[in-house]
């Protein structure tokens, strides 16, 4: 028998590090957590006042929409190169584009100028997100991980409910813009604390071979998949050439990217991620949480002020039930993750309780009582908290941590994609459907001297009541039917769930699935020496282990020394 001696790759000592050197990582990353997950629902409150300024209510949906689309684009991008070329400048750097949109969006004086702000503040937000679940992979084991994914659930929680607020406090005090220029004091403090603080384990890189071709057709296909999404039936008919050519586009060009990812030394999206089962649930789940999760979250806030007539203040403060709910739910599932190291209930029940939240807030009238609008969002937000952070945490205990961030960024990848399609869909069918309702049932000249393109909540409580009640009930019934036909979808994935394998998880640093049970794809990527397998047995050394891997089956015997 021939065997092949690697060589051992520097890697951080197996083990739970130090209380102390993880909080300190774990301060400087909730900061920049803070900074993009504000970024999501800050606006949403703010929102009807902003178009209503600007004049571009038909370009609503993309001021949120904007921001999703190009943070989902970057975000294998950035868990890629973090993996190739580590993670601690790159998460610096994502910091300051996100600034230097934060400083296009406060200056801007049309939507189109607001929208591109927005979608440059993406470009750093989506690195802001995936590198700091990556880093923490890197120093805490998925045993312990929990209760910091449940911390990192509870930021993403109170950021929601303190956005509506600080937007509905802007917009109702200093003005709108102070939500961007909010961002500048923050981002600097995130980039202190990421210099300062964020100590991460010593790894040996090799000269990283960046996959252009898969990050350039991988933004292209999905932009064609949210335009066509975004605009189909709204801005163009679906039988338009506009948007059959952009779904002909998103098929081309997502068979291509299959096509170089399949031949790329370095892809973006490894192909090979796809052989794992819990990946192809957790991900497929992750993506329906995501169209359910934006499609409540980007409009609630709208609905809210314009059917019950209450302040942009006081909209953020109504969206406090929910968020409260997905607080308590996300710390509470991630403490008893750690504790028991089981997983695979959680996410179920908080699937069933989701698609129980979406039907009741779809039961909405225009008179129902605003405390029982708030009880429906809180069980909404309940079952999200259960479901968000421990699907996460079960794809990084499938890798190793030499992918970690790859494996991560690409599962967030497709539930970002879910967000773009919940506000993008939802958006298209509210607007589409809001404008027939209004057109239809609206006298001429109902809104005075202003159009529908400009109504704010301020100007509806000023009209007539005949008008004001028909726009009311127009927001009820373009937004609270499109509730329900999310709730099948939501079902769906509680059934994926059911499917998922609950492995041990891991109690020190790479030692995931993926370590413990490497396949022949994976040894092609582990031999640091490039040696090719054969027929024979090989014998590999990696982080203290000794393994045997027969290529001919990809079977493995590890002991640890």
């Amino acid at each position: 028998m021939t065997t092949v001696l690697t060589r051992p790759r520097q890697v951080e000592e197996a083990g739970v590090p130090s209380t102390r050197s993880v909080l300190l990582v774990f301060a400087g990353l909730m900061v920049a957590m803070l900074l993009s997950s504000l970024d999501q629902t800050i606006f949403s409150t703010a929102l009807p006042t902003i178009v209503g300024e600007l004049n571009g209510v038909e370009h609503m949906l993309w001021v949120t929409t904007a921001y999703i689309l190009a943070s989902t684009i970057v975000m294998p991008v950035y868990g890629k190169l973090g993996d190739l070329v580590g993670r601690k400048w790159l998460f610096i750097g994502a910091i300051s584009i996100f600034l230097v949109g934060s400083v296009m969006g406060g200056l801007a004086d049309s939507m189109g100028t607001l929208i591109a702000g927005r979608a440059v503040q993406g470009l750093g937000g989506g690195g802001l997100m995936i590198l700091a679940l990556a880093i923490i992979a890197d120093v805490v084991p998925a045993r312990q991980r929990g209760k910091y994914s449940g911390i990192m659930g509870a930021v993403f929680a109170v950021s929601s409910v303190a956005g509506p607020l600080l937007g509905g406090y802007f917009t109702d005090g200093p003005g709108w813009r102070w939500a961007f220029w909010m961002n500048l004091p923050l981002g600097l403090i995130a980039i202190a604390s990421a210099v300062f603080f964020l100590k991460l384990p010593q790894r040996e890189y090799s000269k990283p071979r960046i996959d252009y071709p898969g990050m350039i057709v991988l933004a292209l296909a999905a932009t064609s998949l949210v335009l066509f999404t975004t605009w189909g039936g709204n801005t163009y008919d679906w039988d338009s050439p506009v948007i059959l050519g952009l779904i002909v586009a998103t098929v081309v060009l997502s068979g291509l990217f299959v096509f170089i990812e399949s031949r790329a030394a370095e892809p973006v999206i490894p192909l090979k991620l796809f052989r794992n089962r819990n990946f192809n649930l957790t991900t497929a789940a992750g993506l329906i949480t995501g169209v359910a999760m934006f499609g409540a979250l980007a409009y609630m806030p709208t609905y809210l002020q314009m059917v019950t007539g209450v302040g942009a203040t006081d909209a953020g403060l109504l969206m406090i039930p929910m968020m409260g709910a997905l607080l308590i739910s996300s710390i509470g599932s991630g403490q008893i993750v750690s504790r028991t190291g089981k997983y695979k209930v959680i996410p179920i029940v908080g699937m069933f309780i989701t698609a129980l939240g979406l039907f009741l807030l779809s039961t909405l009238t225009a008179t129902t009582a605003i405390w029982i609008m708030c009880a429906f969002l809180a069980v909404m937000g309940f079952g999200l908290g259960l479901s968000m952070q421990i699907l996460t945490l079960v794809v990084q205990n499938s890798f190793p941590r030499a992918i970690v961030g790859t494996a991560t960024s690409s599962n967030n990848f497709f539930r970002q994609i879910g967000s773009s399609l919940g506000a993008a869909i939802v958006g298209s069918l509210f607007v589409s459907r809001l404008t027939d309702i209004l057109s239809a049932n609206l006298p001429a000249g109902g809104t005075g001297s202003t159009g529908t393109n400009s109504l704010t909540p301020a100007l509806v409580a000023a009209l007539p009541d005949a008008a004001r009640t028909v726009i009311v009930n127009a927001y009820n019934d373009a937004l609270a039917p499109i509730f329900l036909f999310m709730v099948p979808l939501v079902l769906v994935a509680a059934v994926l769930l059911m499917f998922v394998v609950e492995k041990p998880l891991a109690t020190h640093i790479d030692e995931g699935e993926g370590e413990q049970s490497l396949n022949k794809e994976m040894l092609d990527e582990s031999l640091s020496v490039g040696a090719n397998p054969t027929a024979e047995p090989v014998l590999s050394v990696r982080t203290g282990l000794i393994r045997v891997i027969d290529p001919s089956d990809g079977s493995a015997q590890a002991t640890r020394i």
